[in-house]
């Protein structure tokens, strides 16, 4: 069975930090670029940071440069989302997400998606 599973949420006050993990099972990401997307309650869903299949492509929403950053480990058939300096706007549930090769930024070309993971961040 192919699955994606995220972890890392949770609550954290203004500036603080969390990671965040997407690991697969029932398959291998080596050939996947993994999507990260959010959605907060009454909002669409966003695209909030990508990383290609080789690892050497990696994309950012404008409201999270420089603040997030996501990296891969494929031994561990893992991804990560680093979030450093979280503001109350990015609350939401985080999902990741996984396709073929190479990014996109429509999340309607992503064939696999994890059930997702809240980040509330607030004091």
């Amino acid at each position: 069975q192919l699955q994606l599973v995220e972890s890392g949420g949770g609550l954290v006050q203004p500036g603080g930090s969390l990671r965040l993990s997407c690991a697969a099972s029932g398959f291998t990401l080596d050939y996947y670029a993994i999507g990260w997307f959010r959605q907060a309650p009454g909002k669409e869903r966003e695209g909030v940071s990508c990383i290609s299949s080789s690892g050497g492509s990696t994309y950012y929403a404008d409201s999270v440069k420089g603040r997030f950053t996501i990296s891969r480990d494929d031994a561990k058939n893992t991804v990560y989302l680093h979030m450093n300096s979280l503001k109350p706007e990015d609350t939401a549930g985080y999902y990741c997400a996984a396709r073929h090769l190479d990014c996109s930024s429509s999340s309607d070309e992503y064939d696999y998606w994890g059930q997702g993971t809240q980040v509330t961040v607030s004091s």
